[in-house]
């Protein structure tokens, strides 16, 4: 599935399923995060080969989209389990990063509507964010992240404190969570995502 429209800047974005070919501009658009900034707790930005096999990994079962124009990635997201476990199978952790000049284009809102459709039409209810939270905003960490999960309709749930180490010092981690379907007491088998085929 492709999907297109235009940002604040009235240039046209094209939303398109990722695959093993976009490994090195994701690797490109990742490495600032994790050498920058505390928004990602890794400390070692990993290869393109590495971005391979995690893109791999994710499409086995999930969405895995990026932003496009004139070729270039723009940003991506993607969603992964929020825990191994079957009984976890309707809840999912979604992921996003957007290219650092091209922040607040309104990219990172359309990506995340489109991952959730994909992911309603698998039968998934609840989506969940892992986010690094700073006692005080610092150089490595602000609460951009965490305002915009609020936009998109996400509320705190938890806080665990001075949980990740980086940059030498102390950093919390919340989480966020968002319904986007019925509990209901039969709820639908979950199918993968390789299985939509208006998404592939």
């Amino acid at each position: 599935m492709y999907r297109k429209f235009f940002d604040k800047q009235n240039k046209e974005i094209t939303i398109r399923p990722v695959s093993a070919a976009d490994a090195e501009q994701l690797a490109e658009i990742y490495a600032p995060y994790v050498k920058n900034t505390a928004i990602t707790f890794e400390y070692q930005a990993p290869s393109a080969e590495e971005f391979v096999r995690r893109i791999s990994h994710t499409l086995e079962t999930y969405p895995y989209l990026a932003a496009e124009a004139e070729g270039e990635i723009l940003g991506y997201g993607y969603a992964g389990p929020l825990k191994e476990r079957a009984a976890y199978a309707r809840s999912c952790e979604m992921s996003i990063y957007i290219r650092q000049d091209q922040k607040r284009r309104g990219i990172g809102r359309v990506l995340y509507g489109a991952l959730e459709e994909c992911l309603k039409a698998q039968n998934i209810l609840n989506l969940y964010a892992c986010i690094s939270y700073p006692e005080k905003k610092d150089e490595y960490l602000s609460l951009d992240s965490v305002r915009f999960h609020e936009h998109m309709g996400y509320r705190l749930i938890g806080r665990f404190h001075q949980c990740g180490y980086k940059f030498g010092r102390w950093y919390d981690m919340i989480w966020m969570e968002k319904f986007i379907g019925d509990h209901i007491d039969k709820p639908l088998e979950v199918k993968k995502y390789p299985d939509l085929q208006k998404w592939v």
